[in-house]
């Protein structure tokens, strides 16, 4: 005979903020090596550029998808040593938040909460291609969110007396 559970339940507030990661995954991904590992060293030190980008979609009600796009390309010289395309990706449960903190959520909280999946990712990549690994800078989200939401604001009208 099993005993009840003697412990209080206790429950939670269904009004209370919610913020909790549902899913991280790689939506999709690409590696090239053009000329594998066997580049000319003479060249020195492969110069990476880096792009970022991040963008959000309502998947149902409370469901976000967000994907931080990581684009990559190492040279030597004139010459690429590696192309590296990444989509890394999360559905996000957010409810109970005003609509500035949800955008909050979505752009900067989020994005930060994947970099570390997208830096695992991307250094396994490129290591896994030949090359020393590669190691994602640390990213300042909150600069990009308050840069964005500063370009959407319209200019305002000279004063007119």
């Amino acid at each position: 005979m099993t005993e009840p559970n003697s412990q209080p339940q206790t429950t939670q507030d269904p009004n209370a903020p919610l913020v909790n990661p549902q899913a991280v995954y790689i939506k999709d991904c690409s590696f090239e090596a053009p000329s594998g590992p066997f580049m000319s060293q003479a060249d020195g030190t492969p110069t990476v550029n880096l792009n970022l980008a991040t963008r959000a979609t309502a998947l149902a009600q409370d469901m976000h998808e967000v994907v931080l796009q990581v684009n990559l390309e190492a040279k030597l010289g004139d010459k690429v040593a590696w192309l590296l395309e990444l989509q890394q990706a999360g559905a996000f449960m957010i409810r109970n938040l005003p609509a500035n903190d949800v955008a909050n959520v979505l752009s900067i909280a989020a994005p930060n909460y994947l970099l570390s999946f997208a830096r695992s990712t991307v250094a396994e990549l490129v290591t896994k291609g030949g090359f020393p690994p590669f190691l994602l800078p640390l990213v300042t989200f909150e600069g990009l969110h308050a840069r964005a939401a500063q370009s959407q604001q319209p200019n305002p009208s000279p004063a007119v007396n």
